[in-house]
């Protein structure tokens, strides 16, 4: 049997059209290839909500052919009002700015994919890597973490029994998935499990929200930088790094000011809510 080669996977996730933090994760990809090759790009969706650039930011994204990308929840409420026949706020202003080539893209975006190293030999047992923006079945319903019954407080971290639930899940996991790839609560997190690494990168765009209906809560990770996560497997091992990036994020901030989201600035500018 022989080793699976090394190789470098990025991973960005809800990136809520904030084209700057999306701009510096990939020059940060550019610097860090003078180390090590980068295999290839693996986005999460939630690509374009919010009162920031979606138009631009969708753009850039479809210039990106080489990347492996999905939908999240945000992607389809995007395309396709609620039950009351209205967007949120977020939804409908990214809506407002997308022309029909940028919603024919999102519409052709898989709600999971399978990663396969295309060079692996048929002996590879390191495994593939599952893309998913919630959990393999469930596009909000966070993968590590679940809702406090309270309202307005933080998730907290899911129990082995939840994580089996969401991992057994009706669409299953392939024998050879060796990684599960997760984004939708903005939470950077690292996990292994019942012998796979679960990785969420965290939110390249919105480092913390808040969100109401059956269950209100809030995300806060304390800090305005954009994250990402770099996937390694070196010598058939998978392993993350987390990454937190600084850019110019006072100038997202002002960009949501001036589109009339105030807690949107501010969450920009301190990854806390007001």
């Amino acid at each position: 049997m022989t080793t699976p080669r090394d190789l470098r996977l990025a991973v960005l996730s809800d990136i809520h059209g904030n084209l700057p933090a999306l701009q510096a994760v990939m020059d940060d990809l550019s610097r860090r290839q003078v180390d090590g090759v980068l295999t290839g790009v693996l986005t999460l969706g939630d690509h374009l909500s919010g009162p920031l650039w979606p138009l631009d930011t969708a753009r850039r994204l479809m210039a990106q052919t080489g990347w492996l990308q999905i939908a999240g929840n945000h992607e389809r409420q995007i395309l396709q009002p609620g039950p009351s026949g209205q967007r949120g706020a977020s939804d409908a202003f990214a809506h407002a700015a997308l022309g029909e080539e940028e919603l024919a893209w999102l519409a052709a975006l898989p709600a999971t994919a399978l990663w396969r190293d295309p060079a692996a030999d048929a002996d590879d047992t390191s495994g593939g890597v599952l893309l998913c923006h919630g959990t393999p079945d469930d596009d909000i319903t966070g993968l590590m973490e679940t809702l406090d019954d309270r309202p307005g407080r933080h998730p907290r971290l899911a129990s082995a029994q939840e994580l089996d639930e969401r991992l057994s899940g009706p669409s299953g996991l392939a024998p050879d998935v060796g990684v599960v790839l997760c984004g939708h609560t903005h939470t950077p997190r690292a996990m292994r499990w019942r012998g796979r690494l679960l990785l969420n990168p965290g939110s390249v765009g919105l480092p913390a929200y808040s969100a109401g209906g059956a269950q209100p809560h809030k995300v806060e990770t304390g800090s305005p930088d954009a994250r990402y996560a770099l996937l390694e497997r070196r010598s058939g091992i998978w392993s993350a790094l987390l990454i937190a990036l600084p850019y110019d994020y006072a100038a997202a901030a002002r960009q949501a000011q001036a589109n009339g989201r105030p807690e949107w600035a501010h969450a920009l500018a301190t990854g806390f809510m007001p």
